[in-house]
């Protein structure tokens, strides 16, 4: 038996649905759609969160919007995550979605640290607001009925002076959510430096007195690193995001590790290949050849990391139109090549930060919304979802 399956957990549930591993893939916008999602599932057990959905649009029911709570028949549990600043806009929301049977969990959005999120006061800027954050909260929950399940990610504040997390962990805990997720990072940070897995330890000893799990995130490039971060905070279970761009077999990883079982091998060139045309195919099922095309794209050098690839077929894979010129293009590399474990199990994705946030006016004034702001606020639902 591992040190992690000794060590006692709060279980993670969906209705009667135990997540097992309690691993859950982190929304990332244009990239956790159907295609990618399906990809994991099939890498190993776990939840599967979809892009971000803006509760305006949701309840406006933007064509896009509403395809992006559309899912695969064999998905389960079903989990979206949304997106708001208005209390009222999220319950109807959380309404539509629960008395339409669209999805069999909701994660909220307080994590986003994007300017154009934070700006309108979302995302990882919204929990200042403390009164603002409970409302949303509450309404979500209180709207969810306990026919869904609702949970909350979120970071550590907005920035070291503006440390929130804590108050909201107790905050949402108190609301009746099922779980809270913690990104170890500010929203100064974005995605520069470490994660601070302290602060997920502080917030697991804070609300298990409470019986709510603490999911950690941030920094998981491996299976061994969500062992170290279970083992060094305490925490329930874990939440990847940028780790397995380009690798949705680390799902796979996650579950041997989680059960105490040897890891598979990481695999060569020639299966990486593999696994980039179903990713290819998948899209392009999804959303046509052209589209599918043009998003299998940014996936190209997170799954190439690593490989030695001719600099000439890597910038056409960047403009690669069709699958048969993908195919074209796959088959003039040599797939003969083993995973190059220092540097494919590294850090990938965004690492940009260290810079002030994007916030309303005044924000920072008051830990409690003025009139004025709440008026702002309100106005302020973003039409579109994806992030």
């Amino acid at each position: 038996m591992s040190v992690v399956q000794e060590m006692s957990r709060l279980p993670l549930r969906v209705g009667d649905q135990l997540i097992d591993p309690p691993v859950v893939l982190a929304p990332m916008a244009g990239i956790t759609n159907r295609a990618f999602r399906r990809l994991c599932r099939e890498s190993g057990a776990g939840l599967y969160v979809s892009e971000m959905v803006t509760s305006r649009a949701l309840v406006e029911r933007n064509a896009a919007t509403m395809d992006m709570v559309v899912f695969a028949d064999d998905e389960s549990p079903r989990s979206v995550q949304l997106y708001g600043v208005d209390p009222q806009v999220m319950a109807q929301a959380v309404r539509i979605i629960v008395e339409e049977d669209r999805a069999d969990h909701i994660d909220m959005n307080f994590g986003c640290p994007v300017p154009k999120v934070t700006r309108k006061g979302g995302g990882s800027a919204l929990p200042w607001k403390k009164d603002l954050f409970a409302s949303i909260v509450e309404s979500a929950v209180a709207a969810a009925d306990g026919r869904v399940p609702v949970s909350v990610k979120m970071r550590k504040g907005i920035d070291d002076d503006h440390l929130t997390y804590l108050e909201a962990g107790r905050t949402a805990a108190a609301a009746g959510v099922a779980w809270v997720a913690l990104h170890g990072r500010t929203a100064q940070e974005m995605y520069s430096g470490q994660a601070d897995w302290t602060a997920i330890a502080r917030l697991k000893q804070e609300l298990a007195p409470l019986g709510v799990p603490v999911l950690g995130n941030g920094d998981i490039w491996t299976a061994a690193d969500a062992l170290r971060m279970v083992e060094a905070t305490g925490a329930d279970g874990v939440v990847v995001g940028r780790g397995c761009l380009g690798r949705p077999w680390l799902f796979g990883h996650l579950v041997a590790a989680f059960r105490g079982d040897p890891l598979p091998s990481e695999p060569r060139l020639s299966e990486v290949l593999r696994i980039l045309r179903r990713h290819a195919e998948l899209l392009c099922a999804d959303y046509g050849e052209v589209k599918g095309c043009r998003d299998i794209r940014k996936h190209m050098a997170w799954y190439l990391k690593g490989f030695r690839v001719p600099q000439p077929i890597r910038q056409a894979l960047g403009t690669v139109a069709t699958l048969d010129e993908l195919d074209g293009l796959l088959s003039q590399i040599d797939g003969d090549q083993d995973f190059n474990t220092e540097v494919g199990s590294g850090p990938r994705g965004r690492t940009s930060g260290g810079r002030a946030p994007a916030l309303p006016e005044g924000w920072l004034d008051s830990p409690l919304l003025d009139a004025a702001q709440a008026c702002e606020v309100a106005q302020a639902e973003l039409s579109v979802s994806g992030g």
